[in-house]
């Protein structure tokens, strides 16, 4: 029978997960780190589930002399506080998985049976474990603990101590760059220059120039030899951002330096050699720009090694209050205000919103509604988004005539088939009218 190792300074968790495990697997418990790690020494479990914050030596500190006594462990962290920094670091030190607390019963159960099926196979898959790090505000920093933004801290701790070359995708606004320094910040690379390229933003007759430099007389203008970023980043690493926008010709040299990693300066002869990992970003659908011939399919799959889906802000609506929370402390020290947070009507308003320009443009409209506010609390007016971008996209309606308007609604209404039921119009308009007037 497999052994499960369960370590929590909470009795009740580990009462509870015992009763859940015992009918099939052989469960022994610690109540700190120094008793865990005494009863890994002795007698290795098949799987540890260790909480992460405990009184003495926290989970992490733990998990890394784990991994050091045995690389192969397979570690479950668990955390009632799920931050970016603790998804990050809990794979970065190699824990199998990571889970918040309160958790369904089903989920645990799944979990445990994933990884004692890979202690079976006798495989080993790195994942994740956290560092409790105090925040600094004044730095710009991932926000979010829905499901889908911790899977996300997973991969990027998983890829963050290697050097393989990642590609972020996902719309305008959702944060890529901020993933791309995060993979940095926990790569081996970070004491390195980190030199963020945006491609869209350089005109692609100098973009060639802005990443591979020239040599003096290499074009009208050239007064004298140009170090490019490629070259400036030698042992670090490179963000190129929106790389749907480089042209062909600057993607075959871009190729050649990820295959190679050589290239020339433009007008020059000398090959220089560099030593850089690659981060990319794209917001565009880069499989539809093959198929039409603006973007080369064999870059494609060389910067496609590891794909990182970033999900849009709609998708992860949990997420807001949280990152409109952020914001306002943010905002609070930049605007020199004192804005205690958002009134129930405002967060709903926000909350039900699409947000097409996704983070970006919540923070957009965050601060604007700050400057605003003359007291302590955001009202829902002071909320305003951009014209043409509303949920509703009422357009310029509300400036046109009553008849024209019961035009409109009747002439949608010819198209609909009625029942009898549905002929009342009268009421049925007048009920919507009090109750718009009432909210």
């Amino acid at each position: 029978m497999q052994t499960i190792l369960i370590v929590d300074d909470d009795k009740s968790i580990r009462y509870s997960l015992k009763r859940m495990l015992e009918e099939s697997f052989s469960v022994i418990t610690a109540q700190n780190g120094e008793e865990a790690l005494d009863r890994v020494r002795g007698n290795p479990p098949d799987l540890i589930i260790m909480d992460i914050k405990m009184p003495g030596r926290d989970g992490i500190d733990v998990l890394k002399e784990i991994k050091s006594i045995d690389p192969k462990s397979l570690v479950i962290m668990m955390t009632a506080y799920g931050t970016t920094e603790t998804a990050i670091e809990a794979m970065k030190y190699g824990a199998f998985d990571y889970i918040l607390k309160p958790f369904p019963i089903p989920q645990m159960k799944g979990l445990v049976e994933k990884a004692l099926s890979l202690r079976r196979m006798m495989k080993q898959e790195v994942i994740y474990a956290t560092v409790e790090r105090e925040e600094r505000e004044e730095e710009e920093r991932i926000i979010g603990s829905s499901p889908k933004m911790q899977e996300i801290y997973k991969i990027v701790g998983q890829i963050a101590p290697s050097d393989v070359t990642v590609l972020l995708r996902g719309e305008s606004g959702t944060g890529k760059e901020l993933f791309a320094r995060a993979i940095y910040q926990h790569s081996v690379r970070s004491n390195q220059p980190f030199l963020p390229v945006n491609c869209a933003a350089i005109p692609d007759t100098l973009l060639e120039s802005e990443l591979f430099g020239h040599e003096k007389g290499a074009f009208t203008g050239a007064s004298s030899r140009r170090i490019g970023k490629l070259e400036q980043c030698h042992g670090g690493t490179i963000f190129l951002d929106e790389i749907g926008d480089m042209s062909l010709s600057t993607q075959a040299k871009l190729l050649r330096v990820l295959q190679e990693r050589t290239f020339e300066r433009l007008g020059g002869r000398e090959t220089i050699k560099v030593d850089i990992r690659f981060i990319i970003a794209t917001n565009k659908d880069l499989e539809e720009a093959i198929l039409s011939g603006k973007f080369r399919e064999d870059l494609y799959y060389r910067l496609n090694v590891v794909s990182i889906h970033i999900p849009p802000l709609r998708e992860r609506k949990e997420d807001i209050p949280e990152l409109a929370s952020y914001f306002l402390k943010k905002s609070n020290k930049e605007l020199k205000k004192d804005i205690a947070g958002i009134t129930p009507a405002a967060m709903e308003k926000i909350t039900s919103y699409a947000w097409p320009g996704n983070v970006r443009q919540l923070e957009n409209v965050l601060k604007r509604a700050m400057v605003l506010c003359q007291g302590e609390w955001i009202l829902e007016d002071q909320l305003l988004f951009e014209k043409g971008r509303e949920r509703r996209e009422p357009g310029d309606l509300a400036k046109r005539p009553i008849e024209d308007l019961l035009d409109i609604l009747f002439e949608e209404l010819s198209k609909v088939p009625v029942t009898s039921q549905d002929l009342d119009m009268i009421s049925t308009i007048e009920r919507g009218l009090i109750l718009r007037a009432l909210q």
